[in-house]
């Protein structure tokens, strides 16, 4: 296997509101960004993540080809799944030998959109989506059948804002407050928020990562899984696609500074952290997480971006990222980086 490491990470300030910007212009600094960090103009392979329904247009990605300059031609890949699942297709790309660089960018406006009636749509036509339940509702349940401490998922939530709001990148949210339900048992804060935005990270094989970057983040374990989309066949209190991945990416094989996990509900940390087997001394989502930022489509490559950004600035050793798709955490991406590969 091919040595890969992450050498370059950028996010937009992500908002709570449509600021007027199309996806290519959302797209576009971020891109510069990691261009200026790493002297490269063009990438051996460049791969994104996003979704038409979120644009409201078929084959919306193509639009967003503008930010990244498409001629001479490049080889380009899609995947309509959040960015992180575009970056393990880059990592797969680059054990092939031929090229040495990608590029891996997600985005997405759900300010535009009702992005529960949206995210529906994945459900299985014939047996879930006529159910009526959405994303949330099925969060909900999920939640129930952990029945985690109410006090604990409050203090996740308190805790995520905090740290988004002393990252700017995230959105500015207030402590959790509030007797009301969203769904029973989630409250509304219990939610990741409305959130545009996007991010971009640059991978590089071998020497190339060690000539791009002082200090690269080497991807030294990553693994994805996935377990029946329906709920019945499913212990919902646990994630067992989740702990198989992690198993898989070697999460277990030496000490975690750092853990960014893709929960968009408070309830999913416990979940995680068990899966993974992450100690109550990790620091999990320092960053704020999707509670604090969720700019769906981008927030799974935001955790792989951050937990690398830890390794790049010297602030940490060994993280763990982790990103997922489908409901109530379905499918489960596990990335371990590392400071030598």
């Amino acid at each position: 296997m091919r040595d890969v490491a992450v050498v370059a990470f950028a996010q937009t300030v992500h908002t709570g509101h449509d600021t007027g910007l199309a996806e290519p212009e959302l797209l576009l600094p971020v891109i510069d960004e990691v261009k200026r960090a790493t002297g490269l103009k063009r990438f051996g392979f460049t791969v994104s993540g996003s979704c038409d329904y979120l644009a409201g247009a078929p084959f919306s990605f193509v639009s967003a080809l503008d930010a990244v300059g498409a001629w001479p031609p490049i080889s380009e890949s899609h995947v309509e799944m959040d960015g992180a699942f575009a970056l393990y297709e880059a990592w797969v790309r680059l054990q092939h030998g031929d090229i040495d660089t990608a590029l891996v960018y997600g985005f997405g406006k759900s300010s535009m959109s009702d992005i529960r009636e949206i995210m529906t749509l994945q459900l299985d036509p014939y047996y879930l989506a006529p159910l009526g339940l959405d994303q949330v509702s099925y969060a909900a349940l999920q939640a129930a059948a952990v029945n985690a401490d109410r006090a604990a998922l409050d203090e996740i939530v308190r805790r995520s804002r905090a740290d988004g709001r002393a990252n700017r990148y995230a959105l500015d949210l207030p402590d959790p407050a509030g007797e009301e339900f969203e769904v029973e048992p989630l409250r509304p804060y219990d939610v990741a928020p409305v959130t545009d935005g996007a991010a971009a990270v640059v991978l590089a094989a071998g020497d190339r990562a060690r000539e791009l970057a002082g200090r690269p983040a080497w991807i030294t374990g990553i693994a994805h899984r996935a377990e029946p989309h329906y709920l019945g066949m499913r212990d919902l209190s646990r994630s067992v696609s989740a702990a198989e991945a992690g198993r898989a990416a070697g999460v277990d094989k030496g000490r975690v500074d750092v853990a960014e996990l893709h929960t968009q509900f408070s309830h999913e940390e416990p979940i995680l952290r068990e899966a993974l087997g992450l100690s109550e001394d990790v620091t999990v989502n320092p960053s704020g997480g999707p509670l604090a930022a969720n700019p769906v489509m981008a927030t799974g490559l935001i955790r792989v971006g951050e937990a690398a950004r830890r390794i790049l600035d010297g602030s940490a050793g060994r993280t763990v990222a982790h990103a997922t798709s489908g409901p109530c955490l379905q499918q489960n991406l596990v990335a371990v980086l590392e400071t030598s590969a």
